[in-house]
């Protein structure tokens, strides 16, 4: 998808402040105000009493928690402090966006002393965004009428707000996918797509019109009921708590981390499938993950940070004959394993020596499952192009036993061990932070679990090579899957471009 360098956006707000002194007084809620001034509308809690669902959900999710997500505060702090300021209001842009728009703050540096109302992804910032011009790094253009839109065509009367319909929040419209891919797509200052979840998106076979499914289809869960308190008319709402992989570190106001737990594990169950083979001939383990769940690849966002992994083991009777993944206390930095299977982003600096700050990135590899495409007969890789598998232990080596009981599991930490161990070595981040982060295990998995009884034997690909087989979802023959690179050492950076 071709990037362009996204600009600084912002509108002056005089001419609309003029507009909604001078509209109507419209009868409503709103803490007892008719037409709610420029000032009322940004501030998240005035929308409370107009759709308190809607605003107790913002209120505990990350786009509340944006600004004051101790991570990222701590990247913000150590990225400013290394770029002498000229990371300026990158990260800002996307964690803050009203407060850089509104011009209370140019680098994040001040968020702990602005008001509540300023800080986050806010309802105002999303709902008052009536275009797009660009594909990362916030691009949205505000509206400058003090008009909020939304998915209804037929907006109730009686809001204390101007309303219309615009397609970017309609789930329905594929479209609607760039009002959340501005921000959740990231270029850097060198020129790197850190960030590609919505070009992942356009690139699947959920993108394609009409039958796709957007952002909000799978982060915004619906409901019937009333939009707000002073509508009348039963609608598809959506949730706006946004479940990701990313949850609260700290407390904070209107969070509730355990049901922001069990949203993300919900979210992740339907993800990826499982297969586990094994092949007697060679005395090795053949084990294939597959994203089917995900709308982009996996893991996606800020895959330079997130680590998965994948862990393997197998025994004969009570003892274990092999082990692939992370033995206990073990990070996928310090893991012996020398087949551990680790996915993720790598990112390399000027000198072509991996970093871990996004700041510092001139190139990446990524070796993450890519989102579901449709099956194209001119393209047998489409087949599998959403598969990898890896062979255990890898050559020469074999397993020294047949195993008779086998288990797969994948797990998910959203910030890697190394990054929050560097964040804290600097003094950017409290160690309670850095110990916060939890992991998770890719639930509807299972594990996958292959004994001899349960396992089915297949030809795969050729006569004399026979595997058993046990999967959680569609088995594919393991002969046509691309072998998984891990990322638990990253590889050489590739070249530079010519």
């Amino acid at each position: 998808m071709p990037r362009r360098t996204a600009r600084a956006v912002a509108r002056p707000v005089v001419g609309w402040l003029a507009l909604a002194a001078a509209a109507p007084a419209v009868a409503g809620c709103g803490g007892g105000t008719s037409t709610l001034s420029a000032a009322e509308l940004r501030d998240p809690a005035q929308c409370q009493g107009c759709h308190p669902a809607q605003f107790a959900e913002w209120a505990g999710s990350m786009h509340a928690y944006a600004s004051d997500d101790p991570v990222f505060l701590a990247m913000n702090r150590r990225g400013q402090r290394e770029t002498n300021g000229a990371l300026g209001d990158f990260c800002v842009r996307c964690h803050a966006p009203q407060a850089v728009r509104d011009g209370l703050t140019t680098d994040g540096m001040n968020l702990p002393a602005l008001p509540a109302s300023a800080k986050g992804v806010t309802c105002y910032f999303c709902h008052a965004a009536e275009s797009i011009e660009g594909t990362h790094n916030n691009p949205l253009i505000l509206g400058t009428d003090g008009t909020l839109f939304g998915p209804f065509r037929d907006p109730s009367s009686g809001s204390p707000h101007r309303s219309a319909y615009a397609a970017l929040f309609d789930e329905t419209r594929t479209e609607s996918a760039n009002a959340c891919g501005g921000c959740h797509d990231i270029v850097n200052g060198h020129g790197v797509a850190l960030e590609r979840t919505f070009a992942e998106w356009q690139g699947t076979l959920f993108a394609i019109p009409p039958h796709g499914l957007t952002c909000a289809g799978c982060h915004m869960s619906g409901r019937d009921g009333l939009a707000a308190t002073t509508g009348t008319k039963t609608r598809r709402i959506h949730d706006h708590g946004f479940p990701a992989v990313d949850v609260v570190l700290s407390s904070f106001p209107g969070a509730d981390r355990v049901a922001q737990e069990a949203a993300v594990q919900t979210a992740l169950d339907t993800t990826l499938q499982g297969t586990i083979c094994l092949d007697d001939a060679s005395r090795r383990i053949i084990v294939g993950i597959d994203n089917v769940g995900a709308a982009h690849a996996w893991p996606s966002g800020a895959s330079q940070d997130r680590r998965a992994w994948v862990q393997v083991t197998a025994w004969v009777g009570d003892r274990v004959v092999h082990r692939s993944g992370l033995e206990p206390g073990e990070t996928t930095a310090t893991a012996a394993d020398p087949d551990l299977w680790v996915i993720r982003d790598c990112i390399y600096g000027a000198d072509g020596g991996e970093v871990h700050m996004f700041w510092e990135a001139t190139s990446y590899l990524t070796n993450a499952l890519p989102g579901p495409v449709l099956p194209d007969v001119r393209d047998p890789t489409s087949l599998v192009r959403t598969h990898l598998k890896k062979t255990l232990p890898a050559e020469p080596r074999t397993l020294s036993e047949l195993p008779d009981r086998i288990t797969l599991e994948v797990y998910l930490k959203a910030i890697g061990d190394e990054v929050l161990e560097s964040l804290v070595t600097s003094g950017d981040l409290a160690p309670s932070d850095a110990a916060a982060v939890p992991t998770f295990r890719m639930g509807g998995l299972g594990p996958v679990t292959w004994t001899r009884a349960t396992a089915t034997s297949y030809i795969d690909g050729s006569p004399d090579r026979r595997l058993a087989c046990v999967s959680s979802g569609t088995y594919t023959p393991m002969i046509n899957i691309t072998e998984g690179k891990s990322h638990a050492h990253c590889p050489a950076p590739p070249p530079p471009a010519p």
